[in-house]
């Protein structure tokens, strides 16, 4: 028989049961992960996606009505004749909270993807002390991001901070500046501290592609003339693009939800105020918890229509398959 031949429907046949099998044990494997999910996540979500078509209070939970769509959208007719709207999708707050998401968001895993590979393709080469470097590498993703944003607070004091006396010495600015109060550096100031904490995720994830990496592909490249830039254009970043495009997965989820860094670095500022620090202040601060859990569902759908849009067009296969 050779390799070209087909295989015969007895073999097929046989193999089914043991296919079945196999997929039996992998869902009864994965049952007490699926249910402690379910516990964990999927009921708050459910709960979460309840009171956004209540007028629930976190004073009386108890006290709750049903009002449908009117957290989200409502009109009111004035006895002049005009109408007035209401709700999340009329809010211009919540509307500029969106775009200063998704431009932290794009921005950042930008730059991070970037860097991230550039700094990956270096730890991928030999040189003395690589091990070391590789762990230095990762001590800003592994400290909690609250300490960074701490820290970096303090560094960007502008009264104190550090970065004010280095720029100063420098030359680079005239005088000192607040950073995270002033409203044209506060979001530059937080792409910088997120840029500098999450790059190293980034570099893990794609130097682990680059490991994996059949050295004769390259090796034949070289061989074929090819420079370095092409190397890395037309072999390396096809065969690690799966990769990547998980990692950017990830970081885009991540980014899309940042709340502790804006949090910490610019409270109350409008001009970088997140999906997730506006729900959070309509649910605690200001007592509009329905308002608050409709916001919350507006970005779980967000983040889950634009994890389905970068899978179809990055075309990734979440089966393992081609």
């Amino acid at each position: 028989m050779t390799g070209m031949e087909p295989v015969p429907e007895t073999a097929r046949a046989a193999h089914t049961p043991l296919k079945a099998q196999r997929v039996r044990s992998a869902w009864l494997f994965l049952a007490p992960m699926l249910l402690v999910l379910a516990a964990a996540a999927g009921w708050p979500l459910a709960r979460t996606v309840y009171f956004s078509f209540t007028d629930a209070s976190l004073a009386d939970l108890d006290a709750r009505q049903w009002v449908g769509f009117a957290n989200y959208f409502s009109a009111f007719s004035m006895p002049s004749g005009r109408v007035l709207y209401d709700g999340l999708l009329v809010d211009p707050v919540w509307w500029r909270a969106v775009w200063n998401t998704m431009r932290f968001a794009v921005v950042s895993v930008t730059c991070e993807t970037i860097l991230g590979t550039i700094v990956a393709l270096v730890l991928n080469a030999k040189f003395p002390g690589r091990g070391i470097v590789r762990a230095a590498i990762l001590i800003p993703w592994a400290i909690p991001t609250i300490v960074s944003a701490k820290m970096w607070q303090w560094m960007l004091n502008d009264q104190f901070g550090i970065i004010n006396v280095v720029l100063l010495n420098l030359g680079l600015i005239s005088g000192k500046i607040a950073w995270t109060a002033n409203a044209d550096t506060a979001m530059a100031a937080i792409l910088i501290v997120d840029i500098w904490k999450a790059t190293p995720f980034m570099t893990l994830l794609i130097l682990a592609a680059l490991q994996m990496l059949p050295r004769e592909i390259i090796e034949v490249a070289r061989l074929d003339g090819a420079n370095p830039w092409q190397i890395f254009w037309r072999v390396t970043l096809p065969l690690i693009r799966p990769a990547v495009m998980v990692a950017v997965i990830f970081r885009a989820l991540d980014a899309l939800r940042i709340f502790d860094l804006i949090y910490v670095l610019t409270p109350n500022n409008v001009h970088t105020k997140s999906m997730s620090v506006f729900a959070r202040e309509n649910l605690f601060e200001f007592d509009k918890f329905a308002y608050g859990s409709a916001a919350s569902t507006l970005l779980f759908l967000i983040l889950a229509l634009l994890t389905i849009v970068t899978i179809r067009v990055g075309r990734i296969s979440l089966d393992g398959g081609r």
